[in-house]
């Protein structure tokens, strides 16, 4: 019997797992094949039978993997260019070894055929570097969220000027599979749910291009609708409290916003950082209704000297002396005084109305609908960092870990930055355990099978199934996008449980 032959027996007998038979009866089965191997005369029954074998394997993958495989078909017809993609990964993936199995069939069965499955497990072994790692796989559909404020609307009014000119909007876009809203008070949510398969850049990119109708068409004149986190549920993987004696929660909140937030968004593979507690710090304009009718000044007037006297602009430049001077205007607000100083009406040869003659200005929170707390002493400030669609979490937490005490450096005095939620230590754990899993159980099916076998040398050349079989799997859960967690990796352990 040849190397060759043991490596389909093994294969064979790997199938036969999924048979509705005891090990016992795998082992009768492996026995009856390898008197067959033996006899040159049923040789070309035991090819036939190996067609059927590998045919009937190939068939099994497709059915487990149809979508993926209707996305290729739809790319090499030239409908669906991540189709396109993933098929040319599969072909860079398995390409070498079947050009050398078509070209040298005979010579490398006969001499090299050792190297080949060498080749595909060091590709294995890079593929299971370069592939997502998680405790658990993300089921998440794809899907689009468009985000709208809508002030204070009730949920009636924002399901009818808000939500339904979105839902019109982004109706008849491609691979669309449902439409589904929620309207509450001031916040309109529409999730739009793609075709499995379809790239989530271009589903963004389609539902931004008909956002500026739906923005056109709502009543609402300061509604923007706004496209969702590039993320999903599973997105959290970093949590971290900002803390600092003598620093009120709105001071705290500040910090997060303007000072950590931005940094950590330039870490590869982070989407967002969302802000919980604290207080949003804003400026206050406290209007006088008594002060505001006896002046004859609306509400709406307020508005727009606020907004006239908060910008800058440009007047181009003058030269003198053979030198350019640009020339800007400078009307930004920076403080209480500024805000207090703005002119609301100037009569003609009256006293100009200033904001402090019809009400006061005070730094104050803006309302919100929530609170953080920790460990019962009272309100704390956090952070959590989001975590692209897709990306290794294990990469993104580490770089992500490594940006904040870079951050930590550069906060003021007496703030610190405490670590509460750390997804790392879950994806160790659960890794550790199916590692683990895997190479007691490979070890368990070995031992079983040189036993068993009585020749150590078939028992090995047998049990070369196991660790190849693992690598192999590396290169298809990298060609087609499989992340290794406690379901993939779970799976393969289950049937080398189910072998032993």
């Amino acid at each position: 019997m040849t190397i060759l032959d043991a490596i389909i027996l093994g294969l064979v007998e790997g199938i036969t797992e999924y048979l509705p038979v005891s090990s016992t009866g795998h082992l009768i089965i492996a026995s009856w094949l390898l008197g067959l191997l033996d006899d040159p005369a049923r040789k070309p029954a035991i090819d036939s039978f190996n067609v059927i074998i590998q045919g009937g394997a190939i068939l099994a993958v497709i059915g487990l993997y149809w979508p993926r495989c209707k996305m290729m078909l739809r790319g090499l017809v030239g409908r669906d260019a991540n189709g396109l993609g993933l098929f040319v990964k599969l072909v860079v993936a398995f390409m070498p070894a079947a050009v050398l199995g078509v070209l040298f069939d005979d010579w490398i069965e006969e001499r090299l055929f050792a190297p080949v499955p060498v080749l595909m497990a060091l590709g294995g072994l890079y593929s299971a570097t370069q592939i997502p790692v998680d405790a658990v796989p993300d089921l998440v559909n794809i899907q689009v969220q468009v985000v709208t404020e809508a002030g204070t609307l009730p949920p009636l009014e924002v399901e009818r000027l808000i939500t339904y000119p979105v839902e019109l909007a982004v109706s008849g876009l491609p691979d669309v599979e449902e439409v589904r809203s929620i309207s509450r008070l001031g916040i309109s949510l529409v999730t739009i749910v793609f075709r499995e398969g379809t790239d989530i850049l271009r589903a963004r990119q389609l539902v931004a291009e008909r956002l500026p109708a739906a923005k056109a068409a709502m009543a609402q004149a300061d509604a923007d609708p706004q496209l969702g986190t590039l993320s999903t549920a599973l997105g959290e993987i970093l949590q971290f409290e900002v803390k600092g004696a003598g620093q009120s929660l709105m001071d705290l909140r500040s910090i997060l916003e303007w000072d950590i937030a931005p940094v950590m968004r330039t870490v590869p593979g982070v989407t967002d950082i969302n802000s919980h507690g604290g207080f949003a710090k804003s400026y206050e304009v406290q209007v006088d209704p008594d002060r505001m009718s006896s002046h004859g000044i609306s509400l709406a007037e307020v508005l727009e000297a606020l907004n006239r006297n908060n910008a800058s602009t440009g007047g181009g430049y003058i030269v003198k002396n053979g030198e350019q001077r640009f020339i800007r205007g400078e009307s930004l607000l920076q403080s209480i005084d500024d805000i207090e100083k703005v002119i609301v009406r100037s009569p003609a040869g009256g006293v100009p109305v200033l904001i402090r003659n019809i009400g006061s200005v005070a730094v104050a929170p803006l309302v919100r609908q929530g609170a953080a707390t920790r460990d019962g002493r009272g309100e704390i400030v956090t952070g959590m960092v989001m975590m692209i669609r897709g990306e290794n979490s294990r990469r993104v937490v580490t770089a992500a870990k490594e940006k904040l005490e870079e951050v930590r450096r550069t906060l003021p005095p007496g703030v610190d930055l405490e670590i509460l939620y750390d997804r790392s230590d879950l994806i160790a754990r659960t890794l550790d355990t199916v590692l683990h899993n895997l190479a007691e159980g490979g070890l368990f099916v070995i031992g079983v099978l040189l036993v068993l076998l009585g020749n150590i040398r078939a028992g090995l050349i047998v049990s070369l199934a196991i660790p190849l079989s693992m690598l192999f799997a590396a290169n298809v859960m990298w060609a087609v996008g499989i992340p290794a967690s406690l379901m993939s990796l779970g799976a393969i352990d289950f049937g080398l449980v189910v072998d032993s």
